[in-house]
């Protein structure tokens, strides 16, 4: 019988590469290797998405969740600010004083009319400056860079350039007035033209940022259905009344109840627009809101327990505007 004669591998060279491996010949290091990667790979894609936003609610549990819980159950006691852990039960008696006190109803009327003050010239005003952009304009970029920065300046700034503005005796408002016959208007102690002279602030501030959103919302519509309004012979306005503001109603649903949350926590700008009279809201509460009622009790009466009975209200109120938001959205998908 012929011997048999295997070939040799060659030799390794000094300095050179070991020969590779048959991939079938993988080792058992090597899939334990593997599988410890496939694990870890499945483990990141698993559990990647929720370190990410773990932050947020991290956040929302400290700054939000927590004071809100907070607050709640402060408002069933009687505690002070000087003295935040000294509590005594009082169940639901801050809740009943502040339905009995009159000036809280007082701020929640003021707060329903200068809300209502702002928010119907500002959404409007900014449905039709929007409209004005959504056209092909010189400089566009510009005049949006330019709606954007009344949102952008300071609260306080706002507040003093409007105060001298509305002043009674040297302000431009009533420099105007006097000019057309009229006789000088007291804005900062008369009841309405306080409350429009803060609501006027609200307006310049909110204007430009609602017209960005109902922009971008108009962008979006298709150009085909504009064509076809204009082939059938409409016209821009009715265009703008049978094509635009169907397709804009859930942004303008959306602005109504962003804006009427804001209007609830109204607080910076009739604040400054009176600051010798602080949080009163002016010298007979004529443009107190509830978030002025709020910082009173709160911070100025040194009542914390009625200050979070005030903001646990304010909240239920934001609660039923949620709700009656969610109700008229259906409605509306239903009728679309």
């Amino acid at each position: 019988m012929a011997a048999r004669h295997e070939t040799a591998a060659p030799p390794v060279k000094e300095g050179g590469a070991a020969p590779v491996r048959p991939t079938g010949e993988a080792t058992a290091q090597e899939q334990r290797h593997r599988a410890r990667l496939s694990r870890r790979w499945q483990r990141d894609v698993r559990w990647s998405p929720y370190a990410f936003v773990s932050p947020f609610f991290l956040l929302f549990i400290a700054f939000g969740l927590f004071p809100l819980l907070y607050t709640g159950w402060a408002s069933l006691h009687q505690v002070e600010v000087t003295a935040p852990t000294d509590m005594d039960w009082v169940g639901l008696r801050n809740y009943t004083r502040i339905l009995d006190d009159e000036f809280f109803w007082n701020a929640a009327e003021n707060t329903l009319t200068i809300g209502i003050i702002s928010t119907v010239p500002q959404l409007l005003m900014a449905l039709g400056i929007a409209h004005i952009l959504n056209y092909k304009l010189r400089a566009s970029t510009f005049y949006r860079v330019a709606m954007l920065a009344p949102y952008a300046t300071s609260i306080a700034a706002a507040s003093l350039v409007f105060v001298l503005l509305f002043g009674r005796d040297y302000g431009m408002i009533n420099w105007v007035l006097n000019s057309v016959g009229f006789d000088n208007v007291d804005w900062q102690n008369d009841k309405w033209p306080s409350q429009i002279a803060v609501s006027t602030i609200v307006i310049w501030r909110w204007t430009g940022y609602n017209a960005l959103i109902y922009l971008a919302a108009m962008q979006a519509i298709p150009q085909d259905l504009y064509e076809s309004a204009a082939l059938d012979g409409a016209s821009r306005w009715r265009q703008f009344l049978h094509v635009t503001l169907p397709a804009l109603r859930p942004t303008i649903l959306f602005t109504c109840v962003v804006s009427t949350i804001g209007a609830s926590q109204l607080f910076g700008e009739p604040l400054l627009f009176d600051a010798t009279r602080g949080a009163s809201g002016g010298s007979e509460h004529q443009f107190q809101t509830l978030g002025l009622y709020l910082y009173e009790q709160g911070w100025v009466n040194q009542h914390l327990g009625r200050a979070s009975a005030i903001a646990w209200t304010m909240f239920l109120i934001l609660i039923v505007i949620g709700l009656v938001n969610y109700v008229i959205s259906r409605r509306l998908r239903a009728s679309s």
